[in-house]
């Protein structure tokens, strides 16, 4: 028999007396809540069972526009149209999404984003890793009380997936191919049957419409198990290219940095648009192992470099630059973030940065300032 899993409390717990009530990081749906609700109110499109938007909503909530009553929806991803019309289309259907790329290609955000616009709740999410448990995608129990009356409704804890099956809205699993294999195969009754077998209770959760599943993975990272054909047919893979273009980066990293400084209260700093572009000229140069003219070839050390590493940096530089210097962002605030980012294997690393600094980033006109800062601090 079926069954049908109890109503759970609010996912924001009341906050203490004296304590505040702005989160650090809000969910998606509650940062953007504005946008959210002006789509919903324009959207006469056709919806999904249980969706808050139509997939056409859902496609502009995420890449930005403007609405009749002239509302801007801000751009959560910056990429091919064609890749976000494709992972909503699939959300449309009954198989799962998988996000696929590598690190720093804002799968995280992007799921967290569809998760948002589709079904108006974005946490509900199983966070993977190399001890993920069976449970954190099936259910678990409450031991007190499995203990004191045996297995029972009551006793019973739900995953996220779970009630995501049973109230038809949108889970998340986060680095899929960090989870143990025998783990990941959890999922594959799950998004082929669309049932949940509770053999403890005789009973099974049956997916209702809406529900439907959001999983990120790379395969270019330490720790990773690959995906069993069985698990993967069960997917639809959209790949997450890295920006095409600097002009393209340099856009991403400079509304993120934005929204992070509102978030934390930096102060407006003045435009540090040129030092973003070289931020971002750096990683894509070592990245690709070829400077931006094509002219030189350069040695890629052993991180990645992504663009979610980028924001980091310049988000750590312009906090330097509000709380010990004038508030401009220079050279020198963002010069000890790219070595870190740069050097990962202090031996192998420090040489390819060494390299790259005194062939390329000594000779090229205007970039003495940051030439000297990197010095400094590689020192």
């Amino acid at each position: 028999m079926s069954a049908n899993l109890a109503s759970t409390p609010s996912k924001t717990a009341a906050p203490h007396p004296g304590e505040s009530t702005t989160a650090l990081r809000p969910h998606a749906e509650d940062a953007f809540a504005a946008e959210l609700a002006a789509l919903a109110a324009q959207d006469d499109r056709p919806r999904p069972a249980r969706w808050k938007l139509s997939p056409w909503a859902v496609a502009t909530y995420l890449l930005g526009g403007a609405l009749p009553d002239g509302t801007v929806i801000s751009p959560k991803y910056v990429g091919p149209r064609r890749i976000v019309e494709v992972a909503v289309t699939t959300l449309a259907t009954d198989r799962a999404l998988l996000l696929l790329g590598v690190p720093g290609t804002a799968k995280t955000w992007v799921s967290e984003h569809l998760a948002a616009a589709v079904s108006g709740d974005s946490t509900l999410l199983v966070q993977g890793t190399a001890g993920t448990p069976e449970e954190a995608i099936r259910y678990g129990w409450n031991y007190a009380r499995l203990l004191a009356h045996g297995p029972s409704r009551d006793a019973l804890v739900p995953s996220p997936v779970m009630r995501a099956m049973a109230e038809g809205m949108t889970a998340r699993v986060e680095e899929l191919t960090r989870i143990p294999a025998d783990v990941q195969d959890t999922l594959i009754t799950i998004l082929s049957e669309k049932t949940l077998p509770v053999p403890e209770l005789g009973e099974e959760v049956q997916a209702v419409r809406g529900f439907n599943l959001i999983a990120t993975a790379n395969d270019r990272d330490r720790g990773v198990n690959d995906l069993s054909s069985a698990l993967r047919r069960r997917f639809n893979t959209v790949v997450l290219p890295l920006p095409e273009s600097a002009e393209a980066e340099v856009d991403i990293v400079s509304r993120r940095v934005e929204q992070i400084g509102r978030s934390l209260d930096l102060p407006a700093a003045p435009d540090g648009t040129a030092e973003i572009r070289r931020v971002v000229t750096v990683f894509r140069e070592l990245r690709d192992g070829l400077t931006g003219d094509g002219r030189t070839k350069v040695k890629s050390p052993s991180g990645t470099l992504s663009t979610a590493e980028a924001i980091s940096v310049v988000t750590g530089g312009l906090a330097l630059a509000a709380h010990f210097g004038d508030g401009v962002l220079r050279p020198a605030d963002v010069a000890a973030g790219i070595l870190g980012a740069v050097v990962r294997d202090p031996a192998a690393d420090r040489v390819v940065w060494q390299e790259y600094l005194e062939t390329v980033v000594r000779e090229r006109e205007g970039w003495t300032d940051f030439y000297r800062a990197c010095r400094e601090v590689s020192a």
